[in-house]
């Protein structure tokens, strides 16, 4: 029953990733297609979403964090879905240091970036707020979860920007983004329904922000070639230096 159950888990994860992956084909598979429905983009996310909610305090994902304790052990803390969060954004902006080919010029990359994270974030901390539902560690908050939602904008901002181009490198940030969910459930800080459903939040806000482009027009460095910037990254803050010349 144990294996059965852990199983289950892996099999949900690996099912983020694939489903994820497939949209690649579904989504643009022709560059003169036109765009498809906002519908038909929502359905998987919109899924993880509903099966977030249906787990949400279920005894199922009560025995499933039981299940990873007894096999990890109920001291284990490896908190790498600390760090692993940000590397689908360092990834983009790496391939934009290396000029590899994306959809968007890296002002825009970086706007709807922001965007996604900023209604992400209003979405999960109004839930978190709303549920009021204690973690397994018994800290307040859990569901949905911030680390969780946060790594698929990211992953899903790299999907947008270089599944045309560089397929594997798009792919590679929903890889990262299910081992962060994983280990925020094997590190004791959520729950399974906590981390599904973060990630369809992450999944579908990222997705509308691609189909409908905001502000798309508006890009003060579009025509400038004195223009760069460089991520860093001091151990607890995220950002980027700007530098231009006039």
């Amino acid at each position: 029953m144990l294996k059965l159950k852990l199983f289950l888990l892996v099999v949900l994860f690996l099912g983020c990733l694939k489903q994820a992956a497939a949209q690649v084909d579904s989504i643009s598979a022709n560059e003169n297609k036109p765009k498809k429905s906002i519908l038909t983009k929502s359905i998987f996310p919109t899924t993880l979403i509903i099966t977030g909610f249906a787990l949400n305090r279920s005894s199922f994902e009560k025995d499933v964090a039981k299940n990873v304790r007894n096999q990890v052990g109920n001291d284990f803390n490896f908190p790498i879905d600390d760090y692993i969060q940000y590397i689908p954004m360092l990834e983009m902006y790496g391939a934009d240091l290396m000029g590899l080919k994306a959809k968007n010029h890296w002002f825009d990359q970086t706007k709807y970036l922001a965007i996604s994270q900023l209604t992400t974030a209003i979405f999960v901390h109004s839930i978190k707020r709303g549920m009021n539902k204690q973690r397994p560690d018994n800290s307040p908050h859990a569901f949905p979860s911030g680390h969780t939602s946060q790594v698929f904008v990211g992953a899903t901002v790299l999907y947008h920007e270089f599944k045309d181009e560089h397929p594997v490198l798009a792919y590679s940030g929903f890889a990262i983004a299910t081992t962060t969910g994983a280990f925020r459930i094997i590190n004791n800080r959520h729950w399974l329904s906590d981390v599904v459903s973060a990630a369809g939040i992450g999944f579908l806000v990222t997705n509308v922000v691609y189909h409908f482009e905001p502000f798309k027009n508006f890009n003060p460095f579009n025509k400038s070639k004195n223009t760069s910037f460089l991520p860093y990254y001091n151990g607890n803050e995220f950002g980027l230096y700007l530098t231009t010349t006039f």
